[in-house]
């Protein structure tokens, strides 16, 4: 079993990909540019785990 996303990381990633449903790119390392893009003050890890959820969601809304 995989590990267990925290629900502050969940909700910021919903909140991106409600507000720029088609920018979001679909794979790891251009999800983590467009988060970088923001500016937003975060730690490497939480950017990691954001962009990592944010690749499995768009894989799941493509199937």
């Amino acid at each position: 079993m995989g590990k267990a996303v925290p629900q502050n990381i969940k909700s910021k990633a919903n909140i991106l990909l409600q507000t720029y449903p088609t920018e979001v790119p679909k794979d790891f390392d251009s999800i983590k540019k467009f988060i970088d893009s923001f500016k937003m003050p975060m730690s490497k890890s939480q950017r990691n785990l954001i962009a990592g959820f944010l690749a499995r969601k768009k894989a799941q809304l493509k199937a």
